[in-house]
């Protein structure tokens, strides 16, 4: 009989409403990346999380080393060697990387931090496995990425040989994530196992050595990555084939939605501005994607356009009027939709429930309100059909506590939201970030379907396979300024890459 370092037995976790994992079996061998694959709301994050002890299930038993183990909270997994990256970190803003690091592990003295040695073992554990940070830097002022490497050297100063990465490559650029392709292999060289919980199948392919599938709640199986293909696993995931093709009718352009002018946004990290006089048009019936390298300033540029942040000089103007100073409410009104980069921070209100989160954007038309007074059967019955239409996976459907849904159900509620409004322009970030191929296939469909209405849609993205299949048109954003314009019939995934590394930029550039 083979013997795993971790082995859950029969686990059984029960939510008000939903069984979120069905007598789960989940073995993990010694030195191995094991993966664990499933649709947004199969049970994923809620399986690793009663591993590190955030939850307790109803049914089942923990395994290390073949003895069993009581895990009542993440001290216990961390006394165990267990530790976890979270989807969305766990880290205080206004403390520092190296308190960060340390809080909860803290050594002191009669009374008082022993930072000397802290410091040391942290920067001896960054330049070993090659993940620089500025140790006094506070977390608000550093990268996404920046933030995942603090998570995951919280895990290594506590000694931890089983390391849990929930979703861990969602919020990366394609660099951040080869980094840590080759980080988890150094891992697993030295001794250490992985569970790796992702949406990504090509990730999959590339960086684990076995598979776990899970589908609502109940374990389908596990199989070897060698053993299987992109297409099988999918098929496992979802229950279904997935088409992996993006069909689109050609395109009819009509008359333009969106023009910017000359617009300039500074930067709040440092006296360089984070856009620089960038001009371009979206028109009806197209696809307009701007792509690049996180940080390059799309946030900026996003923010400016839909009015979360003032712009410095320049002109935008949505189907002909001029809104660069009105607010948000008004650009909503006028016909401008947004799906946010930060589904957490601008998309939604965790602690309100999920039909209030629908009607975030109408709640004041008199469809939902009368005399002030918000007509709950009318905001019930809207998000009902809403649940259903983009097939949203909550617990107690209407009544669901937004903090409580998986990742990828919440992305669903804010992208059901901002199209039912039926919109001229739809401004979609990273609309796709942290969904499963299922989903991801859906939404692709929903942004296609809304060009072929004849609205315009602007999509800002990272992953350079959403940037192919899904645009018209492909404008390349290097340190705040377009470089490059391209049709992604024509261009190469490798000459887009030179373009949004800096590599390269077109001498003039169009509007």
């Amino acid at each position: 009989m083979e013997d795993f370092v971790i082995e859950m037995k029969n686990i059984t976790k029960v939510f008000p409403g939903v069984i979120a994992n069905d007598n789960i079996t989940l073995q993990l061998k010694q030195g191995e990346i094991h993966a664990l694959l499933g649709e947004n709301g199969a049970g994923k994050s809620t399986l690793m999380s009663v591993l590190f002890g955030l939850y307790q299930p109803e049914e089942g038993e923990i395994f290390k080393n073949g003895e069993k183990v009581d895990i009542s909270d993440p001290n216990d997994a961390n006394n165990l060697g267990i530790g976890m990256v979270h989807q969305h970190y766990k880290l205080v803003d206004v403390f520092s990387v190296l308190d960060n690091i340390i809080l909860g592990a803290e050594t002191t003295k009669h009374g008082f931090l022993q930072k000397k040695d802290a410091r040391r073992k942290v920067i001896e554990l960054s330049e070993k496995y090659k993940l620089h940070v500025d140790v006094d830097a506070l977390i608000e002022d550093i990268s996404v990425g920046m933030q995942q490497r603090v998570e995951i050297l919280k895990m290594l100063y506590r000694d931890n040989d089983i390391l849990i990465f929930d979703e861990p490559t969602a919020v990366l650029t394609p660099q951040e994530i080869d980094e840590l392709m080759e980080i988890m292999r150094g891992f697993t060289k030295e001794g250490k196992s992985i569970l790796f919980i992702t949406h990504k199948l090509n990730e999959i392919m590339a960086v684990a050595d076995r598979v776990t599938v899970l589908r609502k709640g109940k374990c389908i199986g596990t199989v070897n990555v060698s053993e299987t293909s992109v297409e099988e696993l999918s098929e496992m995931m979802v229950g279904r084939k997935v088409n992996f093709i993006i069909e689109k009718k050609l395109e009819e352009t009509g008359e333009t939605i969106l023009e910017v002018e000359n617009l300039v946004v500074s930067s709040k990290k440092h006296k360089n501005n984070a856009v620089k006089n960038i001009s371009f048009q979206v028109k009806a019936g197209e696809i307009v994607c701007l792509a690049g390298i996180e940080g390059n300033g799309q946030t900026e540029f996003v923010h400016a356009l839909t009015g979360l942040e003032k712009i410095t000089s320049g002109q935008i103007k949505l189907n002909g009027v001029d809104i660069t100073q009105v607010s948000i409410r008004t650009r909503s009104k006028l016909g401008m939709s947004h799906i946010p980069e930060d589904r957490h921070k601008h998309g939604l209100i965790l602690d309100f429930k999920l039909e209030q989160n629908l009607v975030l954007q109408k709640y004041w038309q008199p469809q939902f309100q009368k005399m002030g007074f918000i007509r709950e059967n009318a905001v019930r019955e809207y998000s009902e059909r809403l649940i259903e239409k983009f097939d949203i996976r909550a617990g107690r459907g209407p009544l669901t506590l937004v903090r409580s849904m998986s990742g990828g159900n919440q992305q669903k509620a804010i992208i059901a939201r901002e199209i039912d409004r039926n919109p001229n322009l739809l401004v979609a970030f990273q609309p796709t970030r942290g969904l499963d191929v299922g989903a991801i296939e859906y939404i692709h469909k929903q942004l296609v379907a809304q060009r072929d209405e004849k609205k315009a849609v602007l999509l800002i993205s990272l992953e350079l396979d959403e940037v192919m299949n899904v645009s018209d048109r492909i404008l390349v954003m290097y340190e705040g300024e377009i470089v490059g314009e391209f049709d992604p019939k024509t261009v190469t995934i490798q000459e887009l890459g030179l373009y949004m590394a800096g590599a390269k930029r077109q001498g003039g550039m169009a509007k």
